[in-house]
């Protein structure tokens, strides 16, 4: 059975709820992994993007089933790289977005995706 593997875009995620995240994006990021390392998600692993002042907020490496990558560009390129990279190793990807653009990408790829609230009730 292939392994699963979640990949989060994590801007995407964080903007779909105006709960004043712009006003302090690394603290936004820091507790949208908080809430990944104890929210009960189908996947064995997750992959969370940050790209920004977001990457301030968590630091890029592995916690437990998490890890944290930040983008070096655009936060888009880089998930769609996480997504291609778990397909061709075997992996069932789902990446968590509601960027229309990137969606396609991701499929192209040979990943799933699902919206953000999907991830949101999770959580």
């Amino acid at each position: 059975m292939p392994a699963t593997v979640l990949v989060v875009d994590g801007a995407n995620v964080v903007g779909a709820r105006p709960d004043g995240w712009w006003k302090d994006r690394p603290g936004a990021a820091r507790r949208l992994h908080e809430a990944l390392l104890v929210a009960a998600v189908p996947q064995e692993r997750v992959v969370l993007v940050l790209e920004g002042a977001a990457k301030a907020g968590v630091r890029a490496g592995r916690d437990a089933h998490v890890r944290t990558v930040h983008a070096p560009r655009d936060g888009d390129r880089e998930i769609v790289a996480q997504a291609a990279a778990a397909v061709e190793a075997g992996a069932r990807v789902t990446v968590v977005t509601a960027d229309v653009v990137l969606q396609g990408r991701v499929l192209a790829a040979g990943a799933e995706y699902v919206g953000p609230s999907w991830l949101l009730d999770l959580l």
